[in-house]
């Protein structure tokens, strides 16, 4: 049998999309307990690769699982990190009032078009393990935009060994991949093929006890 590792290993190895970087309109930033997204975001602004970037997130990350403790909205939160780090604040969207993937899409696409921004094309920026999810959700709830999804360059073993509580990552990982079946088949993602390893895969973490945040 596998070892635990192995097995989120091939969950990891499935989320991750490998779209190639490009210049964008915008850096679209889904809300997200992991500060390092937003880290990755700034880099990728400061690199040229779009104008500006869209902070979307209405959730104050309060998860003592995960040791995050934050006192504004993800997306707040987020552009104070990007303004400590010297981007300046007309270069900055924020959306937050968003509770999920699907709210971080529609909300957003109220914003921009409240706005007339005529942005047409996003870099969207997750945590690894969520970059298909976030496709799929965009794809569907939004059609006719040009999205490319991204995440900062962490291995599966460093992200486990990371900063956050080891557990309760791969708790994560387990849930946001059965969002990818379970959202697909009610229509609110476009629908993914998932291999019959990976589903085996996850059905071995379940049996293992890594079910705390899965829907029903």
């Amino acid at each position: 049998m596998p070892d635990v590792d192995s097995l989120v290993q091939i969950l990891w190895d499935y989320m991750l999309v490998g779209h190639e970087l490009r210049p964008a309109d915008c850096i679209f930033v889904l809300g997200s307990h992991d500060i390092r997204v937003a880290d990755y975001a700034v880099e990728l602004y400061q690199q040229g690769y779009a104008p500006r970037l869209l902070f979307s997130g209405g959730v104050v990350q309060r998860n003592p699982a995960l040791g995050v403790f934050w006192d504004a909205t993800e997306a707040e939160y987020f552009a104070r990190r990007a303004r400590a780090m010297g981007l300046p604040s007309e270069a900055i969207l924020i959306e937050n009032r968003s509770r999920n993937t699907g709210e971080n899409i529609q909300y957003t696409r109220q914003l921009v078009e409240s706005r007339d921004l005529n942005l047409e094309s996003f870099i969207m920026a997750q945590k690894p393990y969520m970059e298909r999810r976030v496709l799929a959700t965009a794809l569907k709830q939004w059609p006719g935009i040009d999205f490319l999804v991204t995440s900062p360059p962490i291995s599966c073993a460093d992200y486990l060994r990371g900063p956050l509580p080891r557990d309760a990552v791969i708790q994560h990982i387990v849930g946001d991949f059965q969002r990818v079946k379970v959202y697909g088949e009610n229509g609110f993602q476009a629908p993914q093929a998932i291999p019959a390893q990976v589903w085996d895969a996850f059905e071995q973490l379940v049996a293992l006890g890594y079910d705390q945040r899965l829907v029903v």
